[in-house]
């Protein structure tokens, strides 16, 4: 049995993710000016039906294999890497979480976030906003005032729990307010754990910006019980395709209208009217010539569960997410570039380990090589590195989530060109201590020849571009 160190100081921790948003702070600029600009919604957001069916191997029946009846309303992990641990595993991990050093502050710094205003536009941009929550923006498009914007799992209550009297709380902060997100286009959600899907947050996201919500089968009643309509709520299965268009304001001034001119007011095409003054922190839209713009969306396998309550467990599916982008214009040379791609891994396993065995001969999750032989790389992907240390001094590998070396091999698996940490840091939900994983991470990247700083991890609150 293999085992991990432990004990480690937090200082080299501390100072690695300091160092790496120092030079990369914003000191010109300030929230107020970009205000408008990050507040600015797409006139306009359509989405395709699902293009594409599940895979079905050939010569297997018409039921992919992930289903357990014909009606997809039951789910199961169908690889020899996914194993049930024996209970007795899990009451020994209940009684030994970690404590969250007092000092955690300081090791864990936050930063109001800027949301890349000032990074190159032709690149991706991604903001950690904490745990496994994501704002990623895509290249901005020829003509217009900023990308599609995607906001990965978000969760902004203090406890991910049913109850927000009881439950897992915060030992570190979200890095803005809610009401301080920008405008976004669509809400991506990899399960239906409560560390990744917030209902409160959820709600008020849609009703401040209208997005497109896409979750996994077994999610709809779930959405439309939060008053998102048909129209707007997408559930999908492993390997289905959507095609998202999106209107985006231009760039070029608006036109004229009799209206005030320090007041805005114009319908949206999801039915939501948006208002806005110099000063106000509503969403904005403005009568401007529209940049029609699109990226695809496809639902991708991962090695996991999803349940809201003790009895719905298999009845809605998990997995992770791909983002590509289709735009083909050269802004600089008037030629063809490669579009972006990105990669969200969700919540996810590799593999099962149990006492005793050899780590070396545990069979590891395929789902994660089919991804990176489909999509053929990635510019960024995002992957977790929070794992559960169910013996204390002994690291048995969880079938549900990864630790650090599993996560270096999904970044190899996946073809992944720059990826950045996510599941840690925020809620103590498994047993390592809580500042171990970004140090592990540091570790095993360099066992296996990543170089320095393409998996990497930022501060709750830091945007990194690529």
């Amino acid at each position: 049995m293999r085992r991990w160190l432990t004990g480690r100081t937090s200082v080299q921790v501390h100072t690695w993710i300091k160092k790496s948003y120092q030079t990369r702070s914003i000191s010109s600029l300030t929230l107020k000016d970009m205000s408008s600009a990050l507040r600015t919604m797409a006139y306009d957001v359509v989405v395709s039906n699902p293009i594409r069916a599940p895979r079905v191997d050939p010569g297997q029946s018409a039921r992919p294999d992930h289903h357990l009846d014909d009606a997809a309303t039951r789910f199961k992990n169908p690889w020899a890497s996914f194993q049930f641990p024996p209970a007795v595993q899990f009451a020994k991990a209940i009684f030994h979480s970690p404590s969250v050093p007092k000092n955690i502050a300081e090791l864990i710094p936050v930063i109001k976030p800027t949301w890349g205003v000032d990074l190159n536009p032709n690149e991706v941009k991604a903001t950690w906003l904490g745990h496994a929550c994501y704002l990623v923006e895509l290249p901005t498009p020829k003509g217009a005032t900023r990308g599609p914007r995607i906001i990965f799992d978000p969760v902004f209550s203090e406890r991910c729990s049913p109850f927000q009297r009881v439950g897992p709380a915060r030992y570190t902060p979200t890095p803005c307010k809610l009401d301080e997100i920008p405008a976004i286009d669509a809400i991506v959600i990899s399960h239906n754990h409560y560390d990744h899907t917030d209902s409160s947050t959820i709600s008020f996201l849609y009703k401040r910006y209208s997005p497109h919500v896409f979750m996994p089968l077994g999610n709809k009643p779930y959405l439309l019980s939060l008053q998102i309509p048909e129209s707007h709520a997408h559930v999908r299965d492993w390997w289905e395709e959507t095609l998202v268009s999106i209107s985006l304001p231009s760039s070029a001034p608006a036109k004229s209208t009799n209206q005030d001119p320090d007041v805005t007011k114009e319908s949206n095409p999801s039915g939501m009217t948006s208002s806005s003054s110099s000063s106000g922190d509503e969403p904005v839209n403005s009568k401007a010539e529209s940049v029609q713009t699109s990226f695809k969306l496809t639902f991708t396998p991962g090695q996991h569960v999803a349940n809201r309550g003790p009895f719905d467990r298999w009845k809605s599916l998990w997995g992770s997410w791909v983002v590509e982008q289709v735009h083909t214009e050269d802004k600089s040379e008037g030629g063809l570039i490669q579009p972006k791609k990105v990669y969200f891994a969700g919540d996810t396993g590799y593999r099962s380990l149990l006492e005793g065995q050899d780590i070396d001969l545990a069979p590891t999750c395929p789902a994660f090589k089919e991804i990176g032989e489909k999509f053929g790389s990635f510019d960024l992907a995002l992957i977790p590195i929070g794992y559960v240390q169910l013996w204390i001094g002994v690291t048995l590998i969880d079938h549900m989530h990864v630790h650090p070396s599993e996560s270096v091999r999904i970044f190899q698996d996946v073809n992944a060109k720059k990826a950045l940490a996510m599941h840690w840091g925020t809620w103590v939900l498994t047993t390592e201590p809580v500042m171990e994983p970004p140090e592990l991470l540091k570790e095993e990247a360099k066992k296996i020849g990543i170089p320095e700083g393409d998996f990497d991890i930022c501060g709750l609150g830091e945007t990194r571009s690529f």
